[in-house]
């Protein structure tokens, strides 16, 4: 056998000699332009989305007779609707019950959307694609269509016989668990490998222990875009919250049920109104700033596998 000779570079790397590297080509310059081109036209399209925003903080610096001009930049800035929006409105009691009820919408979201997902994906049943066509068909049904029927069954819940509406229990209930929220999940589960729940089942693991200890710890950036997602629509929530609460205790009031009093008969507070939306939409901001990264991994992952 012959033996083969070391190469040049390194027979000059072992004389201790300066290697000549080969000059990295640099990239052509009309690619260079499409993508400073393509950037441009990204900050210019997330600038135009940002403009309702910049309008709102804007505009609750105004005092209300300047907000009837068409000046972007208030002449006197100030912070007085933020303070009247806090001690005068009970802004804290609405947030206060947002906060609850959307952490609650949450939990329970998470839990049964990932639960029905994994059951979707993984478990063999009798039925079991007749009832995930049905759970997807529910998606082609427009809040506003089941209002009337939603409506009645907890005027007089069946079974119980207990009026739901005007009761925080209520709004829970009809927001238990989203079919978009189950579908992610079971999308989410097709691409984790087989090969985790074999070795919990060797190990001894059921169903449900195999879901709780391997598998729900798997889906932890798909469950992030779950909470993410439910959070948010609790959050906003305005027609449900109007259906459901609106009718009964202000007490009960939702942000969006709060901010909608800022608008009365004859004068909208529009100050007052955008230090409110301003308000409202930081946790969210923050929210997905902190779990972005879980958020779109999530997202991206859940379409790898149909």
């Amino acid at each position: 056998m012959v033996a083969r000779e070391p190469p040049v570079a390194l027979e000059e790397l072992e004389q201790g000699r300066d290697i000549a590297l080969p000059e990295i080509p640099r990239r052509p310059f009309h690619s260079r332009i499409t993508t400073v081109l393509v950037y441009l036209a990204l900050l210019a399209l997330a600038f135009l989305y940002f403009v309702p925003f910049i309008w709102s903080f804007l505009t609750s610096l105004k005092d209300l007779p300047e907000t009837t001009g068409f000046d972007l930049w208030p002449d006197d800035p100030d912070f007085d609707a933020y303070r009247e929006v806090w001690t005068q409105f009970d802004f804290a009691r609405f947030a206060l019950n947002s906060l609850g009820l959307a952490t609650a919408i949450m939990v329970f979201d998470v839990f049964l959307a990932s639960l029905g997902g994994y059951a979707f994906a993984r478990l063999h049943f009798p039925g079991r694609e007749v009832l995930f066509m049905l759970v997807l068909s529910t998606l082609m049904i427009p809040d506003q269509l089941r209002l009337v029927p939603v409506f009645t069954m907890l005027t007089d819940f069946p079974l119980i016989h207990y009026n739901f509406v005007g009761t925080y229990e209520g709004y829970v209930l009809i927001k238990l668990v989203a079919a978009a929220n189950l579908f992610f999940m079971r999308q989410y589960f097709l691409t984790i490998p087989r090969d985790f729940e074999e070795a919990a089942r060797l190990d001894g693991a059921g169903y449900f222990k195999t879901y709780w200890k391997v598998m729900l710890p798997l889906a932890a950036p798909g469950i992030a875009a779950v909470a993410i997602l439910s959070f948010e629509g609790a959050w906003n929530d305005f027609f449900w919250a109007l259906v459901i609460l609106g009718f009964g205790n202000p007490d009960h009031y939702t942000l969006p049920l709060g901010i909608a009093q800022f608008k009365f008969q004859y004068q909208t507070l529009w100050p007052q109104l955008m230090a409110a939306t301003v308000i409202a939409t930081i946790p969210i901001a923050l929210l997905y700033l902190f779990f972005q990264r879980y958020f779109v991994a999530g997202v991206v992952s859940s379409g790898v596998k149909g």
